[in-house]
């Protein structure tokens, strides 16, 4: 089941950050505030354990999620994409003056297939 897409728009970001990172990892806390905002890190400084779940892999990058916020979320299609501002995060996109955030919708039949 696909659950997660991204944006050309974000795909672009997701390049730039590579060239300069490397190996890179969302993930999506559900923190308050910028902490339920998808937030993109380098992979060896991200700790994943039992409590997060793997949705998705979006341009070579695995897209993570934990747990408890993905109950909130497990009945919905997400798309990540990218708005101008800046969020008070420490993902590696907020010095280009960009940051990430989700579009969601129901999960459809085609989503299944």
């Amino acid at each position: 089941m696909q659950r997660v897409a991204i944006t050309d728009a974000a795909k672009e970001i997701v390049e730039k950050l590579k060239k300069q990172h490397d190996e890179l990892i969302f993930h999506q806390s559900g923190g308050c505030c910028d902490g339920s905002s998808p937030m993109i890190f380098p992979k060896d400084e991200m700790y994943l354990d039992e409590s997060d779940i793997l949705l998705g892999v979006l341009d070579e990058v695995p897209f993570y999620m934990n747990k408890d916020q993905y109950e909130y979320w497990k009945h919905t299609h997400l798309t990540i994409d990218v708005t101008e501002g800046r969020g008070s995060s420490f993902s590696l996109e907020i010095p280009l003056g960009v940051r990430f955030i989700v579009r969601s919708r129901l999960l459809q039949q085609e989503d299944e297939e």
